[in-house]
């Protein structure tokens, strides 16, 4: 069958220079307190991403109850992260800025403004698609635009949500578009304009001018975890008065900043033939060490992830879910691989991932 399923986006990657701190101002500032797993272990099928050598790290998946998609937060555990060695400006390549839900922009513009622990970019501002937004950094130099969403999975009295999309700088919207619509299946322009732009303009370069298409997916999505992640969105920028630079250029997968924008999906060779057929094979494959009837273990989950590069070599991960724990703490386990891949788990099963919730103090 070739016919494969997305349900959203799973996480956003995100490299750091120190794991527990950088989880616990996610904690703090996102309510990114739903662990659904953590992995102390060697990672070793991204060679061709890690200096061509196995590498440790230390990595988290954590999720915000109200929905949307989880951060992947990834250390190097015996290797010094490498940072940008520039400032990254709008329309470079690779993600450079994470969109976060929010159900009101303008109210978490003003929860946001008065806490010390936030750097808001410029000011409240009017999105290309006319909604209210916002920027903001963390501290470790990340970009996060906060926009609307009203969709809520869990309501636990918040503001904001997990990612729901990400800016995704291309040098040639039109050519990316062969993964991010008809691989990706973001077939629905919201908007597509070129100009100078208000919202990005206190960005570094944000008063240059650019084109910005803002895609979404006609038809909800299917699977078991779509109503967790919810709708999404990218947003492909493309800088029209400048060169572009790569973000990961002569650096590692996994050094500090977004690496990879990831893809819950079902029927792994389905997706494989569908990215062949257009020129994006599967650069990285954990088949290719555990053939598809066995699942590449993930620490306290299970699946089967490859990777493809957009035509500008950013880094689009796939993840069929095999396992994932459901309470850790009575050691109950959700296996989904004999369920129907395209029917949604029951709220009250999604709900349950609560009980991975994090305290702060916990992290180390």
């Amino acid at each position: 069958m070739d016919k494969y399923i997305i349900s959203g986006i799973q996480q956003i990657g995100i490299g750091v220079e120190d794991f527990a701190e950088a989880w616990k101002y996610y904690i703090d500032v996102f309510n990114m307190d739903i662990r659904i797993l953590e992995d102390d272990t060697v990672a070793e099928l991204m060679l061709p991403y890690t200096g061509n050598k196995p590498q440790k790290r230390h990595a988290c998946i954590a999720i915000n109850m109200q929905g949307g998609g989880g951060f992947e937060i990834w250390q190097y555990s015996e290797r010094k992260p490498k940072p940008i060695n520039f400032e990254i400006q709008v329309g470079d390549l690779g993600v450079f800025a994470a969109k976060i839900k929010s159900r009101n922009v303008v109210l978490t513009y003003e929860e946001f403004r008065k806490n010390p622990k936030i750097q808001i970019i410029g000011s409240l501002s009017k999105s290309i698609d006319n909604c209210h937004t916002f920027f903001m950094k963390d501290p470790f130099g990340n970009l996060f635009q906060i926009v609307h969403d009203k969709y809520i999975l869990r309501d636990e009295n918040r503001t904001t949500g997990g990612p729901v999309g990400a800016m995704i700088g291309v040098t040639d919207i039109d050519r990316a578009l062969a993964v991010y619509s008809e691989i990706l299946g973001y077939d629905k322009v919201i908007t597509d304009e070129t100009g100078t732009f208000e919202d990005i303009s206190q960005l570094n370069a944000g008063k240059q001018k650019y084109r910005r298409l803002l895609l979404t997916h006609t038809q909800p999505r299917k699977g078991s975890f779509n109503k967790m992640f919810g709708p999404s969105y990218i947003e492909l920028v493309q800088a029209l008065e400048r060169t572009p630079r790569k973000m990961y250029e002569d650096r590692y997968w996994g050094d500090p900043g977004f690496i990879q924008i990831c893809f819950d999906i079902k029927n792994m060779a389905g997706l494989k033939k569908k990215c062949e057929s257009l020129g994006f094979p599967f650069t990285v494959d954990s088949s290719v060490k555990h053939n598809e009837v066995n699942s590449f273990d993930m620490g306290e989950a299970a699946g089967h992830f490859t990777y493809i590069e957009d035509p500008d070599g950013n880094l689009i991960e796939f993840v069929e879910t095999h396992k994932i724990p459901l309470i850790k703490k009575l050691g109950i386990n959700l296996n989904l691989r004999k369920r129907d891949p395209e029917k949604s788990l029951p709220m009250w099963m999604l709900k349950a991932l609560r009980f991975g919730r994090v305290k702060i103090e916990d992290i180390k």
